[in-house]
């Protein structure tokens, strides 16, 4: 079962990496398309919404598959109890970001995207609590995935940082749907687009050392 759950580990990065770069190349299209209907921008723009929901499951499943595997090999103490219990919370996890994903037009549903926001900042502090052994100082934790945990926080913070840089993007978009498409508000959107790359670039470096400190382990 542990070498499945690997497997399913390694997948899931591909996975999340597929997602990123679908979601990117669409998202620049649809900014830089200044000329097209706004109706057609704004399907497009709706696909990268819905693909967006794929890299949100991949983060859950990374997260929930990371512990799994830590319990399955001892390097967290509460063996097969504590895979469960992961297991358990990912499910009801992932039922969660569906939930906000189509309640989010509704009064319930920003109030669970509220939820989902602070969860973020949540797992970021318990992720560098412990890699930086603040928690769990005592366990078998080698460095290799205290290292690992740190980055993950990483890549959740550069999320967050993406979620930030997107808040003129949807401030403007919401005011060309209202007033109209004007070459101002279409440099806006670009902007925003190279700034949110930016990021996403550093996410993508986070992901690569997560990949090298998994496969050197230093120690």
């Amino acid at each position: 079962m542990t070498v499945w759950i690997l497997v399913l580990h390694i997948a899931v990065l591909g996975y999340w990496l597929g997602s990123e770069l679908v979601i990117n190349s669409t998202y620049r299209y649809v900014s830089y398309a200044g000329s097209m209907p706004f109706n057609e921008r704004q399907r497009l723009m709706d696909h990268v919404m819905i693909v967006d929901q794929h890299v949100r499951y991949a983060l859950v499943l990374q997260a929930m598959l990371g512990t799994m595997l830590a319990a399955s090999y001892g390097l967290v103490p509460g063996g097969e109890t504590v895979a469960n219990i992961a297991l358990a919370i990912g499910i009801a996890w992932l039922a969660f970001v569906e939930a906000v994903h189509r309640l989010h037009h509704s009064a319930i549903g920003q109030v669970l995207a509220a939820i989902d926001r602070a969860s973020r900042y949540v797992l970021i502090i318990i992720l560098l609590a412990l890699a930086t052994g603040i928690v769990g100082s005592e366990w078998s934790m080698p460095l290799w995935l205290r290292l690992k945990l740190g980055l993950f926080a990483g890549v959740i913070s550069c999320g967050v940082g993406i979620r930030f840089a997107l808040i003129a993007h949807f401030r403007t978009w919401a005011v060309m749907a209202r007033d109209g498409v004007t070459p101002e508000r279409n440099a806006v959107i670009e902007r925003t687009y190279v700034r949110a790359t930016s990021v996403l670039v550093l996410l993508w470096v986070f992901i690569a050392a997560i990949v090298v400190v998994s496969v050197v382990k230093p120690v």
